[in-house]
């Protein structure tokens, strides 16, 4: 696929939100909040980044992503049904019973989910065991692991730090997305995770740190990342929980909750 300017990018992005609530309100239920903090950095990997294959899902050269925080499939979904791994007209099964698109993702049931994900802490294992993977194969394919600031409270985060670190794995790219809200509040309220940058760096990763909505900052830490040789690498992405929709933005309730029909026509219409 042919890389896209940044202005498409950033319409691309909002479509991809425009498709977060459509899924969302038409379940009735789903995690907007975080699944909107991440749109433009899915945006950049799936349209921009990315060396995939829609009519070839397991192609076996592909780069691959994990969705480490899995409830924010919404975001996922709607990337990889604008970018035709299916039908679009399935993001409106969104979390119905019997659909495929699951309010987690599921890799033996949805073309392009790389890895099954939603137990929070254990995307970043599955994403070093595919790094690792590719240096015995000798592939040329890189892991990219998308993780939540609250998830990883989760100690198996940095057990499998510590491994990628041991491996040299500089074919995989770490993005925290630090929107500083979790389910029960603030970071720093719950468990704090800071400093992020001192604790990956401790670990022997190789630090980015970026505004998480910049279409050319994710770019250029992408571009980054590849050129970093024989240490994993973390990009730290400040983002904004509910980025896009006002009355969203920055708010923990809207973490995992639905729209009404009122809410729902004002997101679409600031998302335009």
């Amino acid at each position: 696929m042919e890389k896209i300017k940044i202005g498409k990018l950033q319409e691309m992005a909002k479509k991809i939100r425009r498709g977060i609530i459509e899924q969302v309100y038409k379940a009735g239920s789903g995690h907007p909040g975080g699944s909107l903090s991440i749109a433009d950095i899915l945006t950049v990997l799936y349209f921009y980044e990315l060396n995939i294959d829609e009519k070839n899902p397991k192609w076996e050269n592909r780069d691959r992503v994990v969705l480490s925080k899995g409830h924010c499939a919404p975001a996922l979904y709607s990337c990889l049904a604008n970018r035709g791994f299916f039908d679009k007209k399935e993001l409106e099964t969104f979390r119905k019973i019997e659909s495929n698109l699951q309010g987690h993702p599921d890799m033996k049931k949805i073309p392009g989910v790389d890895m099954t994900t939603g137990s929070l802490g254990q995307g970043l294992s599955a994403a070093v065991g595919m790094a690792i993977a590719g240096k015995l194969d000798k592939k040329d394919y890189r892991v990219y692991a998308l993780l939540g600031d609250g998830e990883i409270e989760e100690g198996q985060i940095w057990e499998a730090a510590m491994a990628a670190n041991k491996y040299k794995l500089d074919n995989l790219c770490v993005i925290v997305d630090n929107n500083n809200l979790q389910i029960d509040g603030t970071i720093e309220e719950v468990m704090s995770s800071y400093p992020i940058d001192e604790k990956f760096r401790s670990f022997g990763f190789q630090i980015i740190k970026i505004d998480g909505h910049n279409i050319e900052e994710i770019i250029k830490a992408f571009e980054v990342a590849k050129s970093i040789k024989e240490k994993p690498v973390c990009i730290i992405a400040k983002t904004i929980k509910g980025k896009g929709v006002s009355y969203m933005e920055n708010q923990v309730s809207w973490h995992g909750k639905a729209p009404n029909e009122e809410q729902y026509k004002q997101a679409i219409q600031e998302l335009k």
